[in-house]
């Protein structure tokens, strides 16, 4: 029986892709996780995959603190290679973030094969200092490439999970009726400025006639502030490809994961890089993005400044006036989102792994 660890923690974007990858491998590979405590990985994977978890982080702090998280490194690498000794592990597969750090030098200990999947235009610091140590780094975006010259690369696009790649109706909650669709998401830990972004227009969009389905995430106060016919707000659905499939636009962080969701639905999008991410790596996706056609960036701003306000005007113009059809914005964004999307992703990803066997 093959035998796989995954080392992929914290946040939807590192997790998804993962779980995408190990639910398409075919029987009979055991899966073994490498996470975190108390992060997201602890609460939604299947209670057949075998979780061990390890404290792991940056090694960024100054002063004794540093040495503190060299010592803590050098003590998950050692659980690493334990776990992998112990239970066989024919391969690592790390989706980056600081877990890959102890992923990758305990497999490089223990003298087996590591593939990498950087999912981000700019690649993470983890994927920069160790991704010459991998056997292969699989890429969700071609940008990413120029940043880590001296690696084996292959672009394969970052995988969805499979409720992505079939067609559902449109969930009986949202509003009916034949005004736009506008889909808010700010990913897996939600997003309180972008939020307050969509609220200063949600009172013209709904004049308007559009209908909105704002998934909040779980930690904003300001909720349950407007009742309208036309507006659903949810802190989180498990429905999104059902909602992106049947989206006029979308409105949404830029994250590797979700930009990828976006695309496999062919759902256009206003992006809103969250402006305080490491590397600014949301605004080099959404830069990628935008060069496709697919998108259109909006910065985070002051509610007042209307600035999402008068880009979300101009391109459901056609779609709320009836004119100018034709030249439908949103009709060119779907091709640029088409031009996105790699469908394949997660069985090109199965057949590398199953080459390091």
């Amino acid at each position: 029986m093959p035998r796989l660890l995954i080392a992929a923690s914290g946040t939807g974007g590192h997790i998804f892709p993962a779980l995408a990858v190990a639910e398409a491998l075919p029987l009979p590979w055991e899966i073994n996780w490498l996470g975190v405590p108390d992060r997201i990985e602890t609460e939604v994977l299947p209670k057949d995959y075998q979780l061990v978890t390890v404290n792991a982080g940056g090694v960024q702090a100054q002063g004794w603190r540093k040495y503190f998280q060299i010592f803590q490194l050098l003590i998950a690498v050692k659980k690493v290679r334990d776990l992998i000794r112990s239970r066989r592990i024919n391969v690592v597969f790390t989706t980056g973030g600081y877990i890959a750090a102890p992923a990758i030098l305990g497999a490089i200990w223990c003298g087996i094969p590591v593939v990498l999947h950087e999912s981000n235009a700019l690649p993470g610091r983890v994927t920069r200092l160790m991704g010459r140590l991998c056997n292969l780094i699989a890429l969700g975006l071609p940008p990413a490439a120029k940043h880590i010259s001296g690696s084996r690369t292959l672009v394969t696009g970052t995988p969805v999970r499979a409720s992505f790649l079939s067609s559902h109706p449109l969930p009986n909650w949202v509003p009916s009726g034949i005004g736009p669709l506008i889909v808010v998401m700010g990913g897996s830990q939600g997003a309180l400025d972008l939020n307050r972004m969509v609220r200063a227009a949600l009172p013209v969009l709904l004049k308007e006639g559009c209908r909105v389905v704002h998934l909040t995430g779980h930690n904003d106060p300001d909720t349950e502030q407007l009742r309208h016919v036309n507006f659903i707000e949810k802190p989180f659905s498990d429905e999104i490809p059902a909602l992106l499939q049947h989206a006029d636009l979308a409105i949404s962080r830029a994250g590797a994961g979700a930009l990828s969701e976006l695309a496999i639905c062919r759902t256009p999008a206003i992006l809103v890089p969250y402006p305080f991410a490491k590397d600014q790596h949301q605004d080099f996706n959404a830069a990628f993005a935008a060069e496709l056609g697919a998108a259109v960036i909006v910065h985070q701003d002051e509610p007042e400044q209307n600035t999402l306000k008068e880009t979300l005007f101009r391109l459901l113009k056609s779609r709320l006036t009836g004119r100018g059809l034709n030249n439908d914005p949103l009709n060119k964004m779907k091709l640029g989102m088409n031009k996105l999307a790699r469908k394949e992703s997660v069985n090109y990803l199965v057949e590398i792994l199953q080459r390091f066997i």
